[in-house]
């Protein structure tokens, strides 16, 4: 049986041909190619008329019309439909009608605006960055919406035998970049700036740093274009460049490909995935699941609002949009439609497109109920943490919302979920900075934040280690500002974190004083050696391994050119903390003590008199836990370490005193002396060394400079 098929506009679509409308099945959704033509399948609960659109070009008015019939194309609340004759490359959207009582029952059915499916895997209209992407709503054509169509692909990949990865949590350490920012800036070179392309072009360097992964901030279709506000110092129109403001889950971003056109930004993507795992690097996704790029009542209609908005948001008194994400809108992540719609996008990019793992924005969000409460066992995150496909992927949780919620340490894991451990970042800054008092603190975040994890049947691996991220002051510039410097975020200065625990070391931002740089450095690789040394999955934020600064913008989403990209020059000019970063990552990766996967239990476990790990003051077994204690050091006994033939023993010492002291060696085995491994207050290449190569520690003593780090390593002597 099939229905009416009305041509709206003049002559045949291009490579259309003869369509013949079918009934059509009620699953998959989205749109799906089956033999001879393509099946497409809608959600909307209060739809009363629902119009398939066909377009030849995404910025015109639909070339064909699907009439929906409801008695035909119509399941309980699905609606779909088969159209023989259409293939792969087919552009679609939807129209909908329905009720308008935006502030009663929350729904804003609107036939003026085309919709986007939010099973879309593709789109086509935003393949150039930057780029109109919709007609505000009271224009004159509105017909449009957006200029965004769903694409329809092809299935077929040749992914030559590649799978996820599946390395070991405790043994991954994470590198957080940006796909744009990575290569955009002129100095990368490479052929394709700021697409997947380039970042495939640049697998080299990023195997070199020793990172076993890459978490991509957010790559699924975003709109860029929201953001009104200037740069007030230069007139630059902003962007919202991070790109937390979704548009569908499914679709890569196609102006984040060297070659978007029919749906290629998906082929790209999957060959980046493809060639990272080749060189023993996985993906994981930054998803955003808390909200959209839909906005409040006053922002764009693109899709979720149009389908079925009392659905798909959290609303509040008169059809309000509840605000926990600080973004205009919250999604109802545990209504069971929405809870379907984030499983199918999770299954789909591990099954489809080979991700390894996700770190969820706002992860806290998905812990709320329909009415906004906080959940005791939210069914999303049971779902996702007991879902058989996910079973072997990293799943992450930035564990707080915009609304006050922190769960760091109690977020609901189901022995799973991982978490962002934003205390980690606060007290291993505090520390390093001087402040007092922070001593049991670092010592408590070293040994893998037992306080926060040890509950529930979580790990050390379960807290992700991080002092910078995306999110705040850059490695430079939190060892070079003692404020942040937002002015040309257009907002006053008002936006980003004033409590950012950093140092200036005297001089508010850039300086040519020697001894400033000098110390600023040390501090640097301060900070790299806790983050490698302790329990846990350290986190860095691309560039920081050359010094990359943003000016002192801890904010910097809107900031689409230099102050966010990559500057490639920094690679030789800053050649020091590059060689240091590599040689830390690879010094972590070659110890299993610093990987372990049970928390420490302070006892000598196999008999040798050494427990697991002992802590240390200037004297041996005399730590200082006081309020005016400013260094610890510990040693792990590398023989209960996770691995059959276990490990070396570590001695590590920090030193945040701005003097120096002189520490007691604790004894070494028969036969074996102490190798200087590390110290960061000696110059280059003597900050770190090959262990072969590294002198032994003469006597009992080791004198250790101010604010400075010291990792002795146990080995034979010849």
């Amino acid at each position: 049986m099939s229905s009416a098929l009305e041509r709206t506009g003049p002559g045949v679509p291009g490579g259309y041909g003869d369509l013949k409308v079918l009934r059509g099945a009620p699953l998959p959704f989205g749109a799906r190619l089956v033999p001879g033509g393509v099946n497409f399948a809608l959600f909307s609960r209060n739809a009363v008329k629902v119009d398939l659109l066909l377009f030849e070009d995404p910025r015109e008015e639909p070339a064909w019309v699907v009439p929906l019939d409801p008695a035909l194309n119509k399941t309980g609340n699905v609606w779909h439909v088969e159209v023989e004759g259409l293939g792969v490359g087919a552009l679609y959207a939807w129209r909908v009608q329905g009720p308008w009582d935006p502030e009663g029952e929350g729904h804003r059915f609107d036939p003026g605006y085309s919709l986007l499916d939010p099973y879309a895997r593709a789109l086509a209209g935003g393949e150039t960055w930057g780029g109109p992407v919709y007609v505000p709503a009271g224009e004159k054509h509105r017909g449009l919406g957006s200029v965004l169509k769903g694409v329809v692909l092809e299935d077929h990949f040749d992914w030559e035998g590649d799978q996820p990865l599946g390395r070991p949590l405790a043994d991954t350490i994470i590198y957080e970049m940006h796909v744009r920012g990575f290569t955009r800036h002129p100095s990368s070179g490479v052929s394709a700036p700021g697409t997947f392309m380039g970042v495939m072009e640049k697998i080299p360097y990023l195997k070199s740093l020793g990172i076993t992964a890459v978490e991509l901030m957010p790559v699924a279709e975003f709109v860029e274009t929201g953001n009104v506000r200037t740069n007030p110092l230069t007139g630059e129109r902003l962007l919202d460049y991070w790109g937390y403001n979704p548009v569908a889950f499914f679709a890569p971003k196609a102006s984040y490909a060297s070659r978007p056109a029919g749906g290629g930004q998906v082929r790209e993507f999957r060959e980046m995935v493809k060639a990272l795992h080749a060189e023993g690097i996985e993906v994981i996704l930054d998803v955003v699941f808390n909200h959209t790029g839909e906005g409040d009542g006053s922002g764009p209609v693109l899709s979720f609002k149009g389908l079925e908005n009392s659905v798909y948001y959290i609303l509040g008194e008169g059809g309000s949009y509840r605000n926990y994400t600080g973004c205009g809108n919250t999604l109802n992540c545990n209504h069971p439609l929405v809870r379907d719609l984030i499983l199918d996008c999770l299954r789909y990019w591990v099954m489809e497109m080979h991700v390894d793992g996700f770190r969820f924005d706002l992860a806290s969000v998905l812990g709320r109920g329909r009415n906004g409460e906080v959940l005791a066992d939210p069914p999303v995150l049971e779902r996702i943490a007991e879902d058989p496909v996910l079973a072997g992927t990293k799943i992450i949780a930035e564990a707080w919302d915009a609304a006050g919620l922190y769960q760091v340490g109690s977020f609901p894991a189901w022995g799973r979920w991982a978490e962002w451990n934003g205390r980690f970042r606060d007290d291993v800054r505090k520390f390093v900075r001087g402040d007092f008092g922070m001593v049991p603190a670092l010592a408590t975040r070293i040994a893998g934040s037992s306080d926060l994890y040890q509950a529930g049947g979580r790990a050390p691996y379960h807290s992700v280690n991080f002092v910078t991220s995306h999110d705040g002051f850059t490695l430079w510039d939190l060892v070079s500002f003692n404020g942040k410097h937002n002015e040309a975020n257009g907002e006053e200065n008002r936006d980003g974190a004033d409590d950012n625990w950093s140092w200036n070391h005297g001089v508010e931002g850039p300086t040519d004083d020697p001894d400033v740089l000098e110390l600023r450095k040390r501090q640097a690789k301060n900070f790299l050696v806790i983050l490698m040394v302790s329990q846990g999955v350290p986190m860095t934020l691309a560039g920081d391994e050359v010094l990359r600064s943003q000016g002192g913008n801890n904010n910097a989403y809107c900031q689409d050119n230099e102050t966010s990209w990559l500057d490639w020059n920094l690679v030789r000019k800053n050649g020091e903390m590059l060689r240091f970063f590599r040689m830390i990552t690879l010094f972590r990766r070659r110890h299993p003590a610093l990987r372990r996967r049970h928390f420490f239990a302070g006892l000598d476990h196999d008999g040798d008199q050494l427990p697991d790990i002992s802590w240390h003051g200037v004297e041996t077994g005399r730590p200082d836990w006081s309020p005016s204690s400013r260094a610890l050091a510990f040693l792990l006994d590398g023989s209960e370490s996770f691995g059959a033939e276990g490990d070396d023993d570590i001695f590590v010492v920090l030193n945040a005193h701005d003097a120096p002291l002189t520490f007691e060696v604790p004894y070494f085995r028969e036969g074996f002396g102490w190798r200087k491994v590390v110290d960061t207050a000696r110059k280059a290449p003597k900050d770190i060394l090959r262990e072969e190569k590294a002198p032994f520690v003469r006597g009992s003593r080791l004198r250790v400079k101010a604010r400075s780090s010291v990792i002795l390593v146990s080995k034979p002597r010849d």
